[in-house]
């Protein structure tokens, strides 16, 4: 069963600026299931950076080579990748200091085409991602292909 996004699909719709729209997705998939942070990334060639995120304060690295920590190793298989205990993986990088688990979703503007952001998901607690959130975030990060599409429409308008 595919979970729900209609709500994240109704806010990526928007006519808002793309940033506004980032958050407020960002914020959408936070109250959804409650989870502590989540922040919303763009890939380049050569970094990932970040365009939104929930809460006061940017995380530790808003930008970083993009061969680098979780994000990066998503970015490299074009897998989501799901670590339950961040203390446990040499390749995470140290976003916030009460971080346990932490989830990395690919998000790609057309279906087999290159990653071209990241969905970030991160908890204070180990093992905090069941299948279902998996499930969920795989959905979410489908949806937030529109962030992409709807910028390279623009491009070539």
């Amino acid at each position: 069963m595919t979970p729900d996004v209609a709500g994240l699909r109704a806010v990526l719709e928007s006519i808002e600026l793309r940033s506004l729209r980032a958050g407020r997705a960002a914020e959408w998939i936070r109250e959804a299931r409650s989870y502590r942070w989540v922040g919303i990334y763009d890939v380049t060639a050569s970094e990932i950076v970040a365009i939104a995120w929930t809460g006061p304060t940017a995380p530790a690295f808003p930008r970083f080579p993009r061969s680098q920590g979780l994000s990066g190793a998503a970015v490299a298989s074009g897998e989501p990748v799901v670590v339950q205990d961040v203390a446990a993986d040499a390749r995470y990088l140290t976003a916030f200091g009460s971080t346990q688990a932490e989830a990395i979703f690919p998000v790609r503007s057309e279906a087999g085409g290159p990653v071209v952001g990241t969905l970030d998901v991160e908890s204070d607690q180990r093992n905090a991602f069941a299948a279902e959130d998996v499930q969920f975030l795989t959905a979410c990060a489908s949806a937030l292909a529109a962030l992409w599409e709807q910028r390279a429409e623009a491009a070539s308008a």
